[in-house]
């Protein structure tokens, strides 16, 4: 474990894993208690949300194995799929050469056809690179997608408006 003191930093504390090492960031002017509270904190909580992800990305993975063998007679075959923190610009992420499925985690609460949907397109670049025809028609299969395409499109477009606006009626 490595505690990594930092003058910019003011009150935050935060941690994360780097490799096998967990690197705790504090601001620089806390005491030693305070530093040792602190590490004992955020152990805790990083744990805790690694269970609760583990947990997580156990059920992604099985339900991306089974809309593989439902819509594309499993040959999309992923090595990973998991939920990240990092994607506020997009729902998911491929990467076809390592098999890599990330999925936004704030895709979780929302209906199950949306998510589905969103492995589906994620599995499909598996199988087809880019959004061409091919693409498109892997995606064809599934007979929820433009739904689930539209309520991703209101979600963005409601993310969009002013803090408290309402969504114009007609």
């Amino acid at each position: 474990m490595e505690v990594r003191r930092s003058s910019r930093r003011s009150r935050t504390v935060s941690a994360y894993r780097e490799g096998d090492r967990t690197v705790v960031l504090i601001p620089a002017r806390m005491s030693e208690a305070e530093e040792e509270r602190w590490v004992g904190v955020m152990l805790k909580k990083l744990e805790a949300q690694e269970s609760r992800r583990a947990l997580g990305d156990t059920d992604l993975a099985e339900r991306a194995e089974r809309l593989s063998r439902q819509y594309y007679q499993g040959r999309a075959r992923p090595t990973s799929v998991r939920w990240v923190t990092n994607q506020n610009a997009r729902w998911g992420s491929c990467t076809p050469a390592e098999g890599s499925i990330r999925l936004s985690h704030r895709l979780q609460g929302m209906p199950e056809y949306v998510l589905d949907y969103v492995l589906l397109h994620e599995l499909a670049h598996l199988l087809v690179p880019g959004h061409g025809p091919r693409f498109w028609k892997l995606l064809e299969a599934y007979p929820r997608t433009e739904r689930a395409r539209g309520y991703l499109e209101g979600v963005a477009a409601a993310g969009r408006l002013p803090r408290g606006a309402a969504p114009p009626v007609d």
